[in-house]
Parts: C-alpha cells; sequence; structure tokens
C-alpha cells in the first residue's frame, strides 16, 4: 500500500473514531472525508446548533505539521537560520480541533483523543518549535529551509479527553428560534 492511500485511511479512520464518540455522547455527527478545508466533522445537538471540528490522525506519538501555519516565520538564505518573528494570524482560531491516536491493530491499546483549540495547539507548536531550534541556534541541522514542527502526545496530555469543550461550544451558542 502506497504511503499517501496509507495516509488517507488513517485519516478516514480517525473521522469515524471522532464520529462515533460523538455518538456515544448522544451527539449526531458526520464525517466529510476530506473534501472540505476548514473541517473534517460536523457535530450537532438536539437544538440544531453545530460545531466544526477539524481532525488530525497518528499512528505514531506524534503529528506532523508546517512550522508556517502556527507562526510568522522565515529563512535568511545567507545565514541559513530562521527567523520567528511571532505567532501567525489564525482564521479561525476557535476551531475544535480533535487530535487522534490510532493504537495499533489488535493490541491492547486504546485509541486516544485529545481536543483543543486551534489557538491552543498554535501555542503548543509554538512553544515547541521554539524550544527545539534555540539550542540549534535557528539552523536546523539538516536542511535549513525545512520547516517540519511536530506536536506530540506529551504535550496534549492536559487536553485528553477534554470532551466538554464541545458540550460548551454548544452551551454558549444559541439555538435557531426559527426551528423550534
Amino acid at each position: 500500500m502506497s504511503r499517501g492511500r496509507k495516509n488517507q485511511l488513517t485519516g478516514q479512520i480517525a473521522e469515524h473514531l471522532v464520529v462515533a464518540e460523538l455518538g456515544r455522547m448522544g451527539l449526531p455527527a458526520t464525517g466529510f472525508s476530506g473534501n472540505i478545508p476548514t473541517f473534517d466533522v460536523l457535530a450537532t445537538d438536539e437544538y440544531c446548533r453545530t460545531v466544526p471540528i477539524q481532525v488530525k490522525a497518528s499512528t505514531a506519538d506524534n503529528w506532523p505539521s508546517d512550522a508556517r501555519q502556527w507562526m510568522d516565520i522565515g529563512l535568511d538564505e545567507a545565514t541559513s537560520r530562521q527567523e520567528m518573528k511571532g505567532p501567525s494570524q489564525l482564521g479561525t482560531p476557535d476551531l475544535i480541533y480533535v487530535c487522534v491516536a490510532i493504537a495499533p491493530q489488535g493490541g491492547e491499546q486504546r485509541d486516544r483523543f485529545f481536543v483543543l483549540t486551534m489557538r491552543e495547539l498554535q501555542h503548543l507548536c509554538i512553544a515547541g518549535y521554539s524550544d527545539w531550534m534555540q539550542p540549534k541556534n535557528w539552523r536546523r541541522p539538516r536542511n535549513p529551509a525545512s520547516f517540519d514542527c511536530r506536536y506530540s502526545i506529551d504535550q496534549l496530555l492536559p487536553f485528553e479527553n477534554r470532551w466538554s469543550l464541545i458540550r460548551e461550544r454548544f452551551e454558549s451558542s444559541a439555538p435557531n428560534p426559527a426551528l423550534a
């Protein structure tokens, strides 16, 4: 199986796992199989309020991303140093992310879910990337032009099974009176 196909299946599995967990909580949800750029799952409640959710999947203990998604960062080609100017302006900072650590098949481990906002994930990614780059004087050892930024289960632990964030999002929005 090609790497691209395996990644696609991993993402699909994670979406279905999130939909199943939401269903267990009494929240109908549906996945969109990557067909909507901003979110992967849409959850609803009995008042027809909706919450979009971005799902990130991993079969390892970390998730890859691009540092440029989270921070205003560039490369000084003369010095091969990366220069971070601050956090990026996020278009949807309150979008809920569910990072799914998919357990190996047939093992005793269970799938794990980490629920946080895009803004919270941005803070984790900036802190983790900065902590990794500062001792290197902001020069990537092998490829100075790489902006590979990974976040790990260790960083996400405070957000494990924080499904209450989704409930709070529903409760903070008013039901549509036309649907009453």
